[in-house]
């Protein structure tokens, strides 16, 4: 990464980044079954940006799992992903939706 590197994220890594930080450990195919959208250009943009990393494999498909990095969490200002605000009071309609996606109802 270039040292004083200030490039905006487009609006797609925003999103991609907003799944990574709140479904981590994730894999990059639930990123895209959440977004509707292929994100693997996005998701190495964000790796090479030192925003996310491998975080291993998924037992069960064996797939990577990326989740942020401490770098992410100092752009952020925050201690932990713990600090992120909670989603359901800024997405009014979305109750439940943790519930859908871990019962696989993608």
């Amino acid at each position: 990464m270039l040292e004083g590197q200030t490039a905006r994220l487009t609006q797609a890594a925003l999103e991609t980044l907003a799944v990574i930080a709140y479904r981590q450990p994730v894999s990059r195919a639930r990123v895209s079954a959440i977004r509707g959208v292929n994100v693997d250009s996005v998701v190495r943009t964000l790796t090479q940006r030192g925003l996310i990393e491998d975080s291993g494999n998924d037992p069960e498909s064996g797939a990577i799992l990326y989740r942020t990095t401490s770098y992410f969490l100092e752009r952020m200002g925050i201690g932990s992903v713990a600090e992120l605000p909670q989603l359901s009071p800024h997405l009014p309609g979305l109750e439940g939706i943790e519930e859908f996606y871990d019962a696989g109802r993608m």
